[in-house]
């Protein structure tokens, strides 16, 4: 594919307030973000947008918890697959509404993403990604009998927690890569995707879905490298990355190789479940054949598609 961005948007972008977490707020952070992206079609950019799920899974579960004893729950593959069409149906209006306003007829389109995993993945033998909200020792026992693994949380309740299993591979690549190649902006693996592992009975290969989640950069990482995209591009809540992050010493990054990065990462500078991950799917993709990848607010991503700003990395 010729310039051809994969632009990996958080799900906290969509909520940028924590206080003000209401759908007419999401859908003003989505109007703002799809500006953006507008920007990038209108430069000439192919693109496949990815999204995160975080903040939108925990409120679901937290309607799972207050309607327990009245509601059966929701596994947890068909939340992801629920906000898959809820955020994607969000970024699908208000990009093709914005690209309409520039008098710019291009097709949007939102897939529910599948994404393979091993199901002999040493995460699923000790889960530690925390979902959901605190809750009792009773409230966590009812949940127990329903599948979910609970753990008690240094001494503020118990939570429920699941497994964040590598990404093998992305099931509906090539319809993807169908639907961008006739020229459409295609919404994806949102939320990391949902996970799946496959059985096998002869000739016949099955999938279904498992209690997990993926992290959201890990799958953007591996879709943008079996596309073979032209950049790869993270936005996240900061214009760029930082070494000594919050400190007197902090330290911008501009331009950087992926040697430097990889150092920087084996150092600890990145912190886990925040910029580490962006940071292993960044180096994943540029391992695995990727060109360039760009880390930077969405706010920004006009200063940094010009080189004002942002973090690039090459090899």
């Amino acid at each position: 594919m010729s310039r051809t961005a994969l632009v990996a948007i958080g799900g906290n972008s969509l909520i940028t307030d924590k206080n003000s977490p209401d759908i007419p707020h999401q859908w003003d952070a989505v109007r703002e973000t799809c500006r953006h992206l507008a920007d990038m079609v209108e430069d000439g950019w192919r693109l496949i947008v990815t999204h995160g799920n975080g903040p939108q899974v925990g409120y679901i579960l937290r309607r799972n918890e207050l309607a327990a004893h009245e509601v059966h729950m929701t596994p947890l593959d068909l939340i992801v697959a629920d906000t898959q069409g809820s955020i994607g149906y969000m970024l699908q209006q208000a990009l093709r509404n914005e690209l309409f306003s520039r008098n710019m007829d291009v097709p949007v389109v939102s897939v529910v993403t599948q994404v393979l995993v091993d199901e002999n993945d040493p995460a699923f033998a000790a889960p530690t990604k925390p979902i959901g909200g605190f809750m009792t020792e009773v409230q966590a026992q009812l949940f127990q009998t329903q599948g979910w693994q609970v753990v008690e949380d240094a001494g503020r309740g118990w939570r429920r927690v699941v497994a964040s299993p590598k990404p093998i591979r992305i099931i509906e690549e090539e319809a993807i890569r169908q639907l961008v190649s006739a020229g459409g902006v295609v919404i994806a693996v949102g939320g990391g995707g949902i996970p799946v592992v496959q059985n096998r009975k002869g000739e016949l290969r099955e999938i279904r879905g498992v209690m997990a989640v993926i992290d959201k950069d890990w799958a953007s990482g591996l879709l943008a490298a079996q596309l073979g995209v032209d950049l790869l591009l993270i936005s996240t809540g900061v214009p760029q990355v930082a070494i000594h992050f919050n400190t007197p010493q902090q330290e911008n990054l501009g331009e950087i190789t992926a040697v430097q990065l990889r150092n920087y990462l084996a150092e600890g500078h990145f912190a886990p479940g925040s910029m580490r991950p962006k940071v292993e799917a960044v180096l994943d993709f540029l391992d695995n054949g990727g060109k360039q990848a760009l880390i930077t607010s969405p706010a920004h991503i006009g200063q940094a598609m010009r080189k004002e700003t942002g973090t690039w990395i090459t090899q």
